[in-house]
């Protein structure tokens, strides 16, 4: 029961929602770049919203089913997956039998999306999570990006029966970032504050799960730029010495001496995660409460999304069309 992998990708790795309560022992969280495409996804074939999904960067994978059947949903990209060559759109579940050739091609409307299978990945539990922390080796398929050969474990030998489902898509939002100014603002001259706020920054081509290194107004340390390192939380955007801000993501170092400017709110992580290299962005400073009320309300949202998921109805075909005798509207009785 397992998934063949003949083409692995640029970066295939398995992630669930995170590895928390280690950062103490420098373990850091990883977990999926966008949460809210894991848990979506893991809604559409009956799983859990914490069980572990392949996060796939920029280009995916291809694989053959070696199971009687799987079901699979893809979310997070549009240009969905081909069963066979056959196209399938995102935001829904569809089962593959065995033998099937599926693949995941390139996209370039995100940097990652997401593959949840229906019972979810048969590989072990470390520290409480099955995310990929590919830096240190441990968690997911042997600590690694799933490369070509790879035989990815399955728990289910079969899909389970009922009808295929269908998801709206996420909201990410749009306009700034968000962040809370903070804990080291003061280690910035002021004005350099405001400009940080009010110039857009690029994205460069060093990004990845750690973090991202973005161009833009240089700014300027007023007290200098080395602090006595202290923890670090996901989204933080530290400065070095460059005066060109970091902002760290799931496999960031769980301590750091650079001051930190601000923190991206965790309701614009999923957001800021599936940025490419190449795109600018622009940053805008709330408090602490709006904060939380926009996570409360992403919440609601997602939560709403997965209510309202439904079957999957076939979308009639012309010579469908033809054959019912459609005249003006209307239809023959029988």
């Amino acid at each position: 029961m397992s998934l063949r992998i003949e083409r692995p990708g640029l970066s295939s790795t398995i992630q669930d929602l995170g590895r928390f309560g280690f950062q103490r022992y420098g373990v850091p969280v990883a977990g999926a770049l966008d949460p809210l495409a894991a848990r979506l996804a893991n809604a559409l074939v009956g799983n859990d919203p914490g069980e572990a999904v392949l996060e796939i960067l920029a280009l995916g994978p291809s694989f053959t089913v070696e199971a009687e059947s799987v079901r699979l949903a893809l979310v997070g990209s549009d240009v969905g997956l081909t069963i066979d060559g056959n196209r399938i759109e995102p935001d829904r579940s569809v089962t593959a039998a065995r033998g099937a050739k599926v693949a995941i091609g390139g996209f370039t409307n995100t940097a990652c999306c997401v593959l949840a299978v229906e019972g979810g990945f048969d590989l072990p539990s470390v520290m409480g999570s099955r995310s990929t922390y590919v830096r240190g080796g441990f968690g997911g398929l042997a600590g690694r990006a799933l490369k070509a050969g790879d035989m990815l474990p399955l728990r289910r030998a079969a899909a389970a029966a009922g009808p295929e489902l269908r998801a709206g898509a996420i909201e990410y939002g749009k306009g700034p970032i968000r962040i809370v100014l903070g804990p080291q603002e003061d280690w910035f001259e002021p004005s350099s504050v405001a400009q940080f706020l009010a110039e857009p920054y690029e994205i460069t081509a060093e990004a990845d799960r750690m973090g991202m290194r973005l161009s833009g107004p240089k700014l300027v340390h007023s007290r200098g730029f080395n602090i006595v390192s202290d923890g670090i939380a996901t989204g933080a955007l530290q400065v070095p010495g460059t005066g060109q801000p970091i902002v760290l993501l799931t496999d960031h170092q769980t301590v750091g001496g650079y001051p930190k400017i601000g923190t991206v709110i965790s309701a614009d992580l999923p957001r800021l995660g599936r940025m490419r290299p190449g795109a600018h962005i622009r940053f805008t400073a709330i408090e602490p409460a709006e904060a939380e009320a926009m996570r409360q309300a992403q919440e609601t949202a997602l939560a709403r999304l997965i209510a309202e998921i439904g079957p999957v109805t076939a979308v009639p075909r012309t010579e469908d069309l033809l054959k019912a005798n459609l005249i003006s509207g209307v239809v023959r009785a029988e």
